[in-house]
Formats: C-alpha cells, structure tokens, sequence
C-alpha cells in the first residue's frame, strides 16, 4: 500500500474525529421445517498478516506474520468487491468502529484502495469513483432518502406489527435461537438500515465480530447516530459497510452467519443476493432472513410476473422463498410464519 495513505487528508481527519470523540414461538405456525444442524461450532477469524514496515511497496508473503501494532499491514476480513481478494489493511489493530474508521484498505489483486472517510467503510464496486453514480430500483433508492432513513426507527418499522412482525425484541430472539450454532462466528446483517439489529447482535456479545453492511448510506450514518454515545457499542466488535447485496465484499466461505431482517423483499435481484449470502457462507453456516410474504400462493406461475411488475417491491410467496433458497444451494430450509410475516432459516452445506 502506498505509504501516502497513512498521510492523506482523510486519515488525518479521521484520527482527529476519534480523538474527540433458547425459546419457543407458540403463537408462530411453522412451516416446511426441518432439523437444525444437531452440533454446535464455534469459529475465530485467522488474519494472515502481512510483514513489512510503512514502505510504498506491499510485501506479500502470504504466510508471514507480524504482531499487529499501528501501522502494521494485515490481510483483513474484508475482500475486493471487485475481484474478491482479500483487502490488505493498513492502520491500527481491533474490530471497532474507531480502529476500521483509521484504517486505509488495498486490494492486493487490482490495487484498487478503500477508506472510512465517512463514518462507514465504503466497499461498493463504485467506492472512489469521481464522475460515475450508480441507481438502483425506486425501493432501494428510497432508502437512501435522509428523511426515510431518519424515521425508519421513529415510527416506520413500527408499523411493521399490522403484518403480523412481532417486534423487533421477538424477533432478535427468534433470530438468536436460529443462530445457536454458530455462535462465536462473523456475523453479517446485510441490508441493516439503522442497525437496529446489528445493534443487539454487537450488545450480545454472542458472536465474535458483527458487520453492519447496507446500500444506504444515510441509513449507515443513522446507525452511527444511534451509537456514537454508547461507548458498549461504539467500542465492540461492530462496523459499519458500506455495500451491495449483490457484490458482497468477503471471501468466499469466510462467514458464519449472515442476517437480513425485513430485506428480501427489497433486494433488485433475491436469486443473485442469496446466491452470494451462499458464496460467503462458511460450510454449516447459517443464514436467517424476515421478510413480507405474498400471502396467496394459489396464484397462477404465469401471472406471478405481472403482479409483481405492478409491484413497488419482490414480495414472493412462503414457497417462493424455500424454493430461492434451495436452488441457491442451501440446506435445511425451516420458517415461521404469522399472516403476512416470515422468519426462515437456511444452512450452508
């Protein structure tokens, strides 16, 4: 990594910035379930660092080790979402919002680099990019909105409860119990929006590391508002990422679980973000996801593309998304459902 990095204004800013700075559901039909994995697992992030001092040039030597210290170089969780290969991180030691936010990332690969200048680490395949902006659908731009990110927690995800989401309290445990297995792991709330959950996934203290990852970058900067005073959080093994669903930026198999919570309905393309979810999952790994059921599953296959075209958001019917799942490669398929709300559950092979 260029030795400049560490210079740039934006770490300057940043380093001067943090200086101031198991139950049952009862009242749940269940449905299409199946056993859980019977074993428990419990599985630590290896770094393989990096050896080198704060040269211009990136030493590579794969297997060496260094103590990580400030300044150090390290292969980091993270990967290129470019080309998938492991970002080299420069800057201080920890999983923290602080020590992310003073960190600079390298791919090692097509040497494309990423900063926290923002609150967040931004690892979209567009992250540095001067002339060109990308758009998504209408309900992903929507999110990206500062005043729907400001109400989504003061009284949007309420409503949520009039489609049969128990709330968020219920459905956090609902998701832990689904998460008994790998707890201890990397955990990955994709499609986060405030960090409602990542918030209590990082306060359990259940899992090793949490990401908070989101397309939105006003709904990562609420997140941040939400837990700039905490210090039990601000401090924990929680950051916030900036990414696509669809391009996440991880190694393949390097997750033990991953969450998103009222998201799939929301995604451009479901197929393509489970299908990466199943890339980055580790082999037992557990995915878990609610979501908004199209709740008539007579409908006719042939008429499904019209209504859904008719449709601000992919509501899919509780067979849809077994079946998304499956052909994505998962495993073990199991869901609760209340009128128009689903949980469900799937594992890595």
């Amino acid at each position: 990594m260029a030795a400049g990095l560490a210079s740039s204004p934006w770490m300057i800013g940043v380093q001067d910035h943090y200086n101031c700075l198991v139950p049952k559901y009862p009242f749940l039909s269940s449905s299409n379930s199946q056993s859980r994995p019977p074993q428990r697992f419990s599985s630590a992030l290896h770094f393989r660092q990096i050896t080198g001092a704060t040269s211009s040039a990136v030493a590579l030597e794969p297997e060496a080790r260094t103590q990580s210290k400030e300044g150090s170089e390290e292969v980091d969780l993270f990967a290129c979402p470019v080309c998938y290969e492991p970002l080299i991180r420069k800057g201080p030691s920890g999983f923290n919002l602080p020590a992310i936010y003073r960190s600079g990332f390298q791919c090692r690969t097509c040497n494309k680099t990423y900063s926290s200048k923002n609150i967040y680490l931004d690892l979209t395949v567009t992250a540095g990019s001067k002339d060109y902006n990308e758009f998504k659908p209408a309900r992903t731009e929507l999110f990206r909105s500062p005043l729907v990110s400001f109400l989504y927690e003061r009284g949007w995800r309420q409503n949520f409860n009039r489609s049969g989401f128990p709330g968020p309290d219920e459905e956090f445990k609902m998701a832990q119990e689904y998460f008994q297995p790998v707890e201890g792991g990397v955990l990955v709330d994709v499609s986060c929006g405030s960090g409602l959950f990542s918030r209590k996934f990082a306060k359990s203290g259940a899992y090793s590391k949490v990401v908070a990852l989101d397309f939105s970058e006003n709904m990562l900067r609420q997140c941040y508002d939400f837990i700039k005073n905490d210090d039990s959080i601000l401090n924990s093994n929680l950051v916030l990422v900036r990414a696509d669903v669809s391009r996440l930026p991880f190694s393949s198999g390097s997750i033990d679980g991953v969450h998103a919570g009222a998201a799939l309905h929301c995604w451009p393309s479901p197929s393509n973000a489970v299908a990466e979810i199943n890339r980055i999952l580790r082999s037992g790994g557990v995915f878990v996801g609610t979501t908004f059921l199209r709740v008539s599953s007579s409908t006719p296959a042939f008429m499904r593309p019209l209504i859904q075209s008719t449709q601000n958001y992919n509501y899919l019917t509780e067979e849809e998304i077994k079946d998304l799942c499956t052909s994505c490669g998962l495993i073990n398929y199991t869901s609760k459902v209340q009128q128009s709300f689903i949980i469900f559950s799937a594992q890595k092979p």
